[in-house]
């Protein structure tokens, strides 16, 4: 009985909305605790108060869950004006930075608002999702022949611009983001896979020349390969080093909630960057299992949302955030684990940040809106019909 019962939520058209809800709320909840543990050190330094730092991210989660709730709620034929709109806004929140911003980490991506400082590049995140799905939605309803080159031609040039902006900032982590986004709609979509492999050797070949060209992340790169070296471990290879040592020192069930002795100085970016490395070493292997199982269900739950959906629209745009979500964690936790080189992306919905907790937040409000305009599950969530 319970096996049937099961089965029949998983095969519910709102099994989606409410594993959503359900990992959504999980790993919030979880980024609160250890937001509050691994920023203590540092916000006790900096500020006098080992809670300073996560009053903030309460602060940032109050407003990103009105920014999710609006998102949800918003009148389709918004997304249309949005779309419209995105690529100029877009431009100017990239530009701001350039002339505004302060450097972080040799990033110039940060303008400050008041006590606060704001990172453009996450909101442009979600204008390119917005302004992508339209392209190809346009594209699909006015195409009746495959025309890939026309294709591309719809959507290349706006993230080229993008990606110009980003780059003028020395933000090739963001960078890597907003192509692979636009990489995997454009996969999505059935472009022709000589074109898409073509670009994908043109995108290396960039990243290949931007890594190259900057003796800081030349470093980076190097300390992949062996962190621990005398010649990279004071430098380039201090923080990962120090994030594999957490990892390995936490063991099965970790040294508990608080405990962490990286984060005391050796991390410096333990609440941001390398929160996963204090999840490790604090909550241990089965602390770190639990995370990647709520990441699994809540791409599930996207991903299979984006299978489903009849609008094409709410289609593209919700793989678009399925990707977004995807890439942006495999770039996080490769990083805390030596996979990767350094290149400061958030873990969303854990690390703290409120540019990218609310527009996290934002995008899943927007998966959510095309759940609930799907006519059946609208229906259900109304309580017209049973489940």
């Amino acid at each position: 009985m319970k096996a049937r019962i099961q089965g029949s939520f998983i095969k519910s058209p709102l099994a989606p909305y409410y594993i959503i809800f359900f990992s959504l709320l999980s790993l919030s909840a979880l980024g609160l605790v250890m937001v509050l543990s691994a920023s203590s050190v540092k916000s006790l330094q900096d500020y006098g108060s080992v809670y300073a730092i996560f009053l903030k991210q309460l602060m940032f989660m109050a407003i990103a869950i009105l920014g999710g709730w609006l998102a949800m709620h918003l009148r389709f034929a918004l997304f249309s004006v949005i779309a419209r709109v995105a690529i100029p806004v877009g431009i100017v929140l990239l530009a701001l930075p350039i002339f505004i911003g302060h450097s972080t980490n040799g990033n110039r991506n940060w303008i400050p608002v008041g006590p606060f400082t704001i990172q453009p590049s996450e909101f442009a995140k979600l204008l390119l999702v917005v302004w992508c799905a339209v392209q190809l939605k346009r594209y699909e309803e006015s195409s009746a022949e495959p025309d890939h080159l026309r294709l591309v031609t719809m959507i290349l040039p706006g993230v080229c611009i993008f990606l110009g902006l980003i780059m003028a900032g020395k933000d090739l982590g963001t960078a890597l983001i907003v192509m692979s986004i636009a990489a995997a709609m454009l996969y999505i979509s059935g472009i022709s896979m000589r074109i898409f492999s073509g670009m994908a050797i043109v995108g290396v070949l960039g990243v290949g020349a931007a890594v190259v060209t900057q003796p800081v992340r030349l470093h980076r790169f190097a300390a992949v390969l062996d962190p621990f070296k005398p010649s990279v471990y004071k430098f380039a290879g201090w923080q990962p080093a120090h994030s594999v040592m957490g990892l390995a020192s936490g063991g099965f069930f970790g040294v508990g909630l608080g405990a962490s002795q990286q984060k005391w100085a050796n991390l410096s970016e333990a609440h941001t960057d390398f929160i996963f490395s204090v999840i490790g070493e604090e909550l241990g292997l089965l602390g770190t299992l639990f995370v990647l199982t709520l990441y699994g269900l809540l791409l599930y739950a996207i991903f299979r949302t984006a299978m489903q959906s009849k609008d094409l629209f709410f289609r593209y745009a919700t793989a678009g955030v399925g990707a977004w979500i995807l890439l942006q964690v495999v770039v996080n936790i490769g990083s805390d684990i030596g996979l990767f080189p350094v290149v400061g992306v958030t873990l969303p919905f854990i690390s703290y940040g409120g540019s990218s907790l609310i527009a996290n937040y934002m995008a899943i409000g927007l998966v959510l809106n095309g759940i609930r305009r799907n006519p059946e599950t609208k229906e259900l969530l109304a309580g017209r019909v049973r489940p």
